[in-house]
């Protein structure tokens, strides 16, 4: 199979931000981000299976060169560029990143174009939270958080960081009172997730779902990608058409 066959490159702009965009399938919106050191063959696997589940998923190129596959010198180079790009924040506490206004904006003209009852959203290590920074717009209806990595572990505090500003929390708060709910995965012994999926349930209680697979290896990371636990793919996919169908 050809490398990211079948998917539509356009692009989107936003606030001066534009990056490409790659597209397929038909239904529901599911916006998929796609971890360091970009979109690996890993990760489009696991776009087609929400593609096959009957989603139109579009998937932003955030960093590196999609289709390329995971070697060290590509995660090293992508890493560099994440921890120098100002759209990411990387180590500054309770800030959000500003690329989730870009892909606030992104959800929001996909679903004036779709429709539906709203959209859905995953990130994946350094984009592992961005869904929950979605979550300060009504349409972001089913947020995925797979092993949330920002800002980067550099001590405790920076390990039970959301990557959200205070105002953001507290809409966040507030949407999941009102019935939004937050699913999470990580590995158990995954060091890079820190402590924060016990914020997430001090942030929002009973609204987050926590799926954690136990460790098979401390190097385990990419839930869904290069180490995909098949059960944790198959309940992000029964998230999405719980929320969004």
């Amino acid at each position: 199979m050809a490398v990211l066959e079948g998917w539509v490159k356009g692009s989107f702009t936003s606030a001066s931000l534009t990056r490409d965009t790659y597209r397929k399938g038909t239904g529901p919106v599911v916006i998929v981000v796609h971890e360091i050191p970009g979109i690996t063959p890993a990760v489009e696997r696991f776009a087609n299976d929400v593609v096959n589940a009957g989603f139109t998923v579009v998937m932003p190129d955030l960093v590196g060169t999609p289709g390329r596959e995971v070697s060290g010198t590509y995660l090293a180079s992508s890493m560099l560029k994440i921890c120098i790009a100002k759209e990411f924040t990387t180590l500054a506490l309770q800030k959000t990143s500003p690329v989730i206004s870009w892909l606030r904006a992104l959800a929001r003209a996909l679903h004036n174009e779709i429709g539906g009852k709203g959209v859905g959203a995953v990130g994946m290590c350094f984009s592992g939270g961005f869904a929950l920074g979605m979550m300060v717009d009504d349409i972001m209806i089913a947020p995925v958080l797979s092993q949330p990595s920002l800002p980067f572990v550099v001590g405790k505090a920076r390990g039970a960081d959301l990557n959200l500003s205070p105002d953001d929390a507290a809409v966040i708060t507030q949407r999941a009172a009102d019935g939004c709910q937050v699913l999470g995965l990580q590995f158990t012994q995954d060091k890079l997730v820190g402590d924060r999926f016990a914020s997430l349930r001090n942030l929002i209680g009973d609204a987050f779902i926590a799926v954690e697979i136990p460790s098979q290896s401390p190097k385990d990371h990419s839930v869904l990608t290069e180490q995909r636990d098949e059960d944790s793919v198959q309940r992000v996919l029964s998230f999405f058409s719980e929320k969004l169908k």
